[in-house]
This record gives C-alpha cells, sequence and structure tokens, in this order.
C-alpha cells in the first residue's frame, strides 16, 4: 500500500497540534480543591465547659446545621498538662490534614510553663476566629459594685486571704491575677481548675471569693442572677448595647481601667492543623471558617459571649502570633512563671 507523505506530515501535526492543545488545558485548569475523605477531629486543649470547649462545639453544631461539611467533626478534649496533650498531640499528627485544634493563649504560655518540647511554630496556622475578653466576676450576694471596691476588701483582708478561682496553673488566669495583684497592690490565693465552666460553678457555690472567667464562661450565671461582672480586661468598653440581664448589657460593664484597674488582656481563639499540612487543606478550612463566621449564628454567639470579632489569616496571622509570643514571655518572665 502507498501512503502519501504529504498526508502522514499532515496527520503527525494535527496529532502534535492536539497534543499541546490538551497540555495547554491541564496547566491551565486550577489544582482539585481538597477536602476531607474521612471525619475531622477537632482537638481542644482544655476541659470541658470552658470557652474554647464552648466555641468548638458550638462551629460543630453551625457546621452540621448548615451542612458546610460532607465529613461529620468530631469533637476531643486533651487538656491534660494545661493543654499539653492536645498541642503534643497536633504536633505528632504532622501532615494529617484531618487534624484541626482549636488554640488560646495557652498555645504559648503552656511551654513556657511547662518546658514541654511545643512550640506554636511547630503546627500550621490556619486562622484567627475571634479574640476572647476577660471580666472580672464575683458572686451576686456579695456586697462589691465596683473592681475598687472589691480590690480594697482583698487588701483589708490581707494577703491570700482572698481566693482567686481560675483555668490552669502559670496560665492566662493566674498570668491576669499577678497582674492585677501588681495594680492593686493585693494578694489572693489563687485555685487551679481544670476549666472555666467549673471555675464558675466554684464562685457560685462561694468555694472562692472572684475570678476572671471569660464572658462566655459566665453569661450564663450573670443572666441567672448569681455571678456578677465589676470590669473587663480591655482598653474600651464592649460594643455590645443588647441587654444580656434585665438591665445591664456587655456595654455597661466598665474597663478594668475605667475603675482603678490598670490592666489589659485579651486572649486568642484560633486554629492550627499539624505541621507539615498541604497549603490544600489549609484553604479549605480558611473558606470553611468563613462561611462559619458569615452565618447569623456565630454573630449571635460573639455577641452572647462578648467576643472581639477579629479575624486574621495567612501572613497577618503569623505576625500577630509573633507578636503574642513575645508578650507573653515577658508577661511570665515579670510574674516568675517560666519553668526553671
Amino acid at each position: 500500500m502507498k501512503i502519501s507523505f504529504t498526508r502522514v506530515k499532515k496527520s503527525v501535526a494535527v496529532r502534535a497540534v492536539g497534543a499541546m492543545a490538551a497540555a495547554m488545558l491541564t496547566l491551565a485548569a486550577p489544582a482539585a480543591a481538597w477536602e476531607p475523605t474521612k471525619p475531622v477531629e477537632f482537638v481542644i486543649p482544655a476541659g470541658t465547659g470552658g470557652g474554647a470547649d464552648q466555641m468548638a462545639r458550638f462551629i460543630q453544631g453551625v457546621v452540621v446545621k448548615h451542612k458546610l461539611m460532607k465529613q461529620p467533626m468530631i469533637i476531643i478534649n486533651k487538656s491534660g498538662g494545661a493543654g499539653a496533650e492536645g498541642f503534643l498531640y497536633a504536633k505528632g499528627a504532622k501532615g494529617d490534614a484531618h487534624k484541626i485544634i482549636i488554640t488560646l493563649s495557652n498555645t504559648f504560655t503552656t511551654p513556657l510553663a511547662t518546658g514541654i518540647p511545643f512550640n506554636w511554630k511547630d503546627l500550621t496556622p490556619v486562622s484567627m476566629l475571634a479574640l476572647d475578653q476577660f471580666a472580672l466576676w464575683v458572686n451576686s450576694e456579695t456586697p462589691y459594685k465596683t473592681a475598687k471596691e472589691y480590690t480594697d476588701a482583698v487588701k483589708a483582708a490581707g494577703p491570700g486571704k482572698m481566693r482567686m478561682g481560675g483555668t490552669g496553673s502559670r496560665q492566662e488566669d493566674q498570668i491576669i491575677t499577678a497582674a492585677i495583684e501588681k495594680a492593686a497592690g493585693a494578694k489572693w490565693s489563687y485555685i487551679p481548675y481544670k476549666g472555666g465552666g467549673e471555675v464558675a460553678v466554684q464562685l457560685v457555690g462561694k468555694h472562692i471569693d472572684s475570678t476572671v472567667n471569660n464572658p462566655i464562661e459566665a453569661v450564663s450565671q450573670w443572666r441567672a442572677g448569681t455571678l456578677r461582672p465589676l470590669c473587663m480586661f480591655d482598653s474600651k468598653r464592649s460594643t455590645y448595647t443588647k441587654k444580656v440581664t434585665t438591665t445591664m448589657a456587655w456595654s455597661d460593664i466598665p474597663t478594668c481601667k475605667e475603675s482603678g484597674l490598670d490592666v489589659e488582656y485579651q486572649m486568642l481563639r484560633g486554629i492550627f492543623a499539624p505541621p507539615g499540612v498541604d497549603a490544600k487543606a489549609v484553604a479549605y478550612y480558611n473558606d470553611l471558617f468563613a462561611k462559619i463566621r458569615a452565618t447569623p449564628d456565630w454573630q449571635a454567639f460573639v455577641e452572647t459571649g462578648a467576643f472581639n470579632n477579629t479575624h486574621m489569616a495567612g501572613a497577618e496571622y503569623v505576625t500577630w502570633l509573633e507578636a503574642a509570643d513575645k508578650q507573653h514571655r515577658a508577661l511570665m518572665t515579670e510574674a516568675g512563671f517560666l519553668a526553671k
């Protein structure tokens, strides 16, 4: 059979053009987006009932309600060692994109206080969800209406006579307590508990005299009339004006500085993934949390808990983390809380 050389060359050329077009289409097509193929573990490096636990379980509920994930999200509390158990668990899950961890400021304080082999840089930063406030709380049956009245009573009682309850030792609550002691010239006996929920219960039961719980950890007791907030540890009052009790909104609570107690502190509510997690997975979780933050549920949640609804991701989040790390090292050095 005789084949025309011209036809062969044309056929080859057509095939070559087709191959090039296919290659160009392949290059132009976006990389396949990642999504979970099995249940996602949502790790909480704190006990049940506290701020991190409440936020994580709320997020889980929003995901289910709005069908934001095809796979389930499973809550796991790993509170041992002031959260060290959770951090080391996440650190050891290198490359596992089916695990995420919600963090608070014990991301910085726990390694400094305990000396465990962990640093926030061992994980993959995903995003900041919000900043959490702290308030000075007393039992509503006490006579104290202002922070000054209460700190004056602590000084009058004598060093160590009054009890401040908090979550963990050498963590955020005790750091704030040390700052209050310095600012007010008073001295408490600090009583550590496993979580903010337990701390609130202990104050309701009058087993302690005060706490510096997050708003979300004590709002139900405030609404029920059993606890009273004296001041908030922020530079300005809350912007939330909706009444929480019959007479007061978060915006009605003075700052501690207004009350003569010059102490400010806010806490991270952020998300990390294990080390070595692919950028596609980080993008998936950032998109997921953006959808969660856009829901009316989230807006109601942050108002109920008086959160500072600040969000960060990417380089901005990393820069914030670096600054917060330095801040906590300075605070804990001054308080004498660094591991020996």
